[in-house]
């Protein structure tokens, strides 16, 4: 992270919510906020186990994870 009132500060994390705005919660409606809430908490579980990243090789976030643990310790 940059230092305080750095344009790129939080980059990282308003990708991730402008993502999760536009594929998900763009695209459902929802009643109640107990509904919003499951329906948040599916997107995220899918986006960091399933979803494959382009930044990432085309991986899941978890796989990336598996593969660099791997690496690091047969190093």
């Amino acid at each position: 992270m940059g230092d305080t009132g750095v344009c790129w500060d939080n980059a990282g994390v308003e990708s991730l919510w402008s993502t999760v705005k536009h594929e998900y919660c763009k695209r459902h409606a929802f009643t109640t906020y107990a509904k919003l809430h499951a329906g948040l908490d599916s997107y995220i579980r899918f986006y960091n186990h399933r979803r494959r990243h382009t930044s990432l090789g085309k991986i899941s976030p978890i796989e990336f994870e598996i593969a660099s643990r791997t690496s690091q310790q047969s190093s």
